[in-house]
């Protein structure tokens, strides 16, 4: 099959994305806490959420002006509205340039399987870099067929994580947030990566509609039909902008399925022990 890149994009695409590392230690810890307002009912409990967010550099923020964690600044916002809501604490574990692999290996870590197990809510960001991986070892030969070949290695990879959250937390709720394209904009004539990156997506979905707790969160069209720039200046991260409207993609999943399942969770454990 003949080579679709061409030499600027993949210069681009190699100066600008994620370097990878192979290293276990942990991003810092950021806690923060979020109080909700809104007017509760008075036969209705609200409770506390720990949520738990993993991964890449979507996670840790990169991109982000405020140095606060990318989306999380933004949901935090959008979840304190929430009546069923009362307090959230976000826990972020995002490392930059890491693959499954690596995620994997520090979900089985001492350092983070404590929070693991007491997380409401795991929200992970990961399989960007899986795809750059293709790019840096084929960057001679680059061919569609590469990536399709390490789609299977991704589900793979992607599976074994799923087990490894469910083994260490059944109860909890994991969202496996969808990847994106960011040289649509900026290399429209390159339909590949598009389709690429659309079914490297299908993949995830096909992995976590297995798992009655998870769910996947699509974000690829915010960047394909959004008229505004949402990338940050290194043309491959999110702004301010795009990490605010995936905080509002990952927000109305979260207030229409992921919270209202969790209570329904909660109300079942809560009559079996009655």
């Amino acid at each position: 099959m003949k080579k679709f890149f061409t030499p600027l994009f993949l210069s681009a695409f190699l100066l600008t994305s994620c370097s990878e590392t192979d290293q276990l230690a942990l991003h810092p810890e950021k806690k923060t806490a979020v109080q909700a307002f809104a007017p509760i009912p008075s036969d209705f409990s609200p409770r506390n959420l720990t949520v738990l967010s993993a991964g890449d550099s979507l996670t840790q923020g990169v991109g982000d002006s405020t140095g606060q964690g990318g989306y999380l600044p933004y949901l935090e916002s959008m979840l304190e509205k929430d009546k069923g809501v009362n307090q959230v604490d976000f826990l972020n574990y995002g490392v930059k340039g890491n693959r499954t692999t690596q995620l994997l290996k520090r979900l089985q870590s001492p350092e983070l399987k404590p929070v693991l197990q007491k997380a409401d809510l795991i929200i992970l960001t990961i399989g960007g870099n899986d795809i750059m991986k293709v790019v840096r070892e084929h960057f001679t030969n680059l061919k569609y067929g590469d990536f399709m070949n390490e789609k299977e290695t991704y589900r793979d990879h992607l599976i074994e994580i799923m087990k490894t959250i469910v083994k260490e937390n059944p109860n909890a709720s994991i969202v496996l947030v969808g990847m994106y394209n960011p040289f649509s904009k900026w290399f429209s004539d390159i339909k590949e990566m598009d389709e690429i990156v659309s079914e490297w997506n299908k993949t995830g979905q096909s992995v976590v509609v297995n798992y009655p707790n998870a769910y996947f969160v699509g974000i690829d069209d915010l960047f394909l039909n959004n008229k505004d720039d949402l990338l940050y200046k290194d043309h491959f991260h999110p702004n301010d902008k795009g990490y605010q409207l995936i905080a509002q993609r990952l927000n109305e999943t979260l207030g229409e399925r992921v919270i209202p399942d969790l209570e329904k969770r909660a109300l079942m454990v809560s009559t079996e022990g009655n």
